[in-house]
């Protein structure tokens, strides 16, 4: 303390004081150490096997990279973003499945048919991401552009088909009108997505009666089908075996038909040979074939042929008297 009242400190010697060099020094060096880390960790990224990655410089895209490790400008010069190219990628309308179980969404499965009927209609959409430039940068949500375009263009068809048809023997021509239409508007908003696949998930009437209307119609249809199968199988057996009779039917008609050509022949060559032998002599001929015909209209009949050249000799009845030595003189 002073004589005027004042107190006075003291530090010490110089020597004990810090050296703000030095600091400076080491924090400079921390400093540059530490941008250094960060800027070699931040010059490497990993893309996967499922993964393209789109690399920006200062916000321009300038490179698209496939999987591997791969080399870009630290500290934000370049950007990157990964994207999921070969991945299916899926689309629930109408429904939402999770671990959990199954929710359904009226808002978007309710439609109305072209009948004027109502109808719950579940649709699963599957897609995947086909430009990964365009995927990020054409839209700013392009999964719910497609899911929008999807739940138009469904209740377009929906809305021109019967009820029927949607409920059963035409939804795969809906499914495949559904997604022509999807297809040629994605190609003309080019928002990078491919549309893969459209399915009906489900189609039911909205109320139980309905329901079981149409389970009828469908359990009769269904009987009616294997009906029809079991007639075209006992077709099919009849077929063949009436076919074969039908061989053997002709193969007996050539036959018959063979034979009496022949035969015909035969008669027309014995014709022909007794002509030649009727016109060398005429009389002999005739006098043969009236002989043979006696005996065939009358086989009891015993004919006599009188050789005699003259017309004096006397015919003696009855003639069996003499030829057996039997009778008068």
């Amino acid at each position: 303390m002073r004589n005027n009242g004042s107190y006075r400190f003291s530090f010490g010697d110089k020597k004990d004081l810090p050296d703000l060099g030095k600091i400076a020094k080491y924090t400079v060096v921390g400093v540059l150490l530490a941008i250094v880390i960060v800027g070699a960790l931040t010059c490497f990224y990993t893309v996967d096997d499922k993964e393209q990655a789109v690399v920006t410089t200062f916000g321009k895209v300038t490179d698209i990279t496939e999987a591997g490790v791969h080399f870009k400008l630290p500290f934000g010069i370049q950007q990157v973003e990964k994207v999921e190219v070969n991945v299916y990628q899926k689309i629930e309308l109408g429904y939402s499945s999770s671990e959990d179980g199954y929710v359904t969404n009226t808002s978007e499965s309710t439609m109305i048919t072209g009948d004027y009927n109502i109808v719950n209609v579940d649709f699963f959409v599957e897609y995947k991401i086909s430009d990964p430039v365009k995927y990020l940068y054409t839209s700013n949500d392009a999964e719910l552009v497609l899911r929008n375009l999807i739940q138009s263009q469904v209740r377009n068809v929906v809305g021109s088909s019967t009820v029927d048809s949607v409920l059963t023997d035409g939804k795969e021509n809906i499914q495949r009108q559904v997604k022509e239409l999807v297809t040629g508007i994605l190609a003309e908003y080019d928002i990078g997505l491919t549309l893969v696949e459209v399915r009906i998930q489900d189609a039911e009437p909205p109320t139980q009666q309905v329901i079981e209307a149409f389970k009828a119609v469908e359990t009769a249809k269904q009987q009616a089908e294997a009906m029809i199968n079991d007639a075209k199988a006992y077709q099919n057996a009849q077929i063949p075996k009436a076919e074969a009779d039908a061989d053997q039917l002709i193969q007996n008609a050539e036959y018959l038909k063979t034979k009496r050509i022949n035969e015909a022949k035969e008669q027309v060559a014995m014709f022909n040979a007794m002509y030649a032998q009727y016109a060398l002599n005429p009389e002999i001929t005739r006098s043969r074939m009236y002989y043979e015909a006696i005996g065939q209209i009358l086989p009891g009949v015993k004919l006599y042929i009188n050789t005699a050249d003259s017309e004096d000799v006397q015919m003696l009845l009855p003639l069996e008297s003499l030829v057996n030595g039997k009778g008068g003189n």
